[in-house]
């Protein structure tokens, strides 16, 4: 009960019913304003997409970044042969951690907030996350390589055109991160407990699936990735028409984007473990708000941004351009 301004005692809102927890996202114990979690995440993953500059952030950042950890220019310097493309891909997708279409990675942090750190093997439960969605994302990154390596100069990816409209690469793109936003959307409303649980019958038998899944999600990034620097590694890739390579640099591209999720989850679990734990076990629905507020956002960003606002660039709808964009 809560007491208003007037006098008058109002009552506070009762939390949702708790469920028996049906996979590892959706615990079975729901936030208390899942309305208004939905809203705010929302609107924030609108903002987000509104405020994101590609250019500053591809360039400023990823590019500078893979310019220092190289010592050389890395979008001027040609790919000299397969160990340098090795080296290359690696060091691009840590440099392209924080390009526009990574952020599904970050949306995948919240969710491992709320696992149990402390204890003995603290650090093997802390890592094992990531190591189930690697198990994810390397089949897919290296199927996609060995294609690239297979089909080479023919994919739509390759094109080079610079003519005005929607090009095969951009649709490529709009439609992969797209898909891959909505699904982001549907796991954080199965943790808000607004829709069924997809994942529910999945993970009865294979319990660690939802993390597969993120896996997956992040090696199909290269499916429609258009950063500058990954288009330099996929035409190197399919010049050389060999998918050992292809399959061997697009797997270290993507290890390389969740590197830096991986340091912190573990900065996460050992500078704020106990205090994290204690503040989460007192309010269990605050983990169920943390998955899918991560959820909601990153999802909601990456259909605003690769799609309407791809779609507004081009004038076949009306999206608002920030000033810096």
């Amino acid at each position: 009960m809560s007491q208003s301004l007037s006098g008058q005692v109002s009552p506070v809102p009762p939390e949702p019913p708790a469920r028996e927890r049906s996979s590892l996202f959706v615990s079975g114990v729901f936030p208390r304003h899942r309305g208004r979690l939905l809203a705010l995440s929302a609107v924030a993953g609108v903002l987000l997409a509104y405020v994101w500059s590609a250019e500053f952030v591809d360039n400023q950042i990823g590019s500078r970044a893979a310019d220092a950890i190289l010592g050389h220019d890395a979008a001027a310097t040609p790919i000299a042969g397969l160990l340098s493309g090795t080296v290359f891909a690696f060091v691009t997708g840590l440099a392209g951690t924080f390009t526009a279409c990574n952020i599904a990675v970050f949306g995948a942090v919240g969710p491992l907030v709320g696992q149990e750190q402390d204890g003995p093997g603290r650090l093997r439960r802390t890592l094992a996350p990531i190591g189930w969605i690697a198990a994810g994302m390397i089949p897919v990154s290296a199927l996609y390589g060995v294609l690239v390596g297979v089909m080479g100069t023919h994919m739509p990816q390759f094109s080079l055109t610079r003519e005005p409209g929607l090009q095969p690469r951009i649709v490529q793109a709009m439609v992969v991160f797209g898909i891959i936003g909505l699904v982001m959307i549907v796991l954080g409303l199965a943790a808000a407990g607004l829709v069924p649980d997809p994942l529910a019958g999945v993970s009865r038998r294979f319990p660690q699936a939802p993390l597969v899944l993120m896996g997956v999600l992040i090696g199909a990034f290269l499916i429609g990735r258009p950063y500058p620097l990954f288009r330099q590694l996929f035409h190197d890739a399919a010049e050389k028409r060999n998918p050992l390579y292809g399959a061997t640099a697009f797997t270290l591209q993507s290890l390389g984007n969740i590197l830096i999720m991986a340091v912190l989850v573990l900065a996460l679990a050992y500078l704020t473990g106990e205090r994290l734990q204690r503040a989460l076990a007192r309010n269990p629905s605050r983990v169920a708000a943390v998955t899918a507020g991560a959820f909601l956002v990153a999802g909601v960003f990456m259909v605003v941004y690769w799609d309407l606002r791809i779609l507004g660039r081009f004038d076949y709808i009306w999206f608002p351009t920030a000033p810096w964009n």
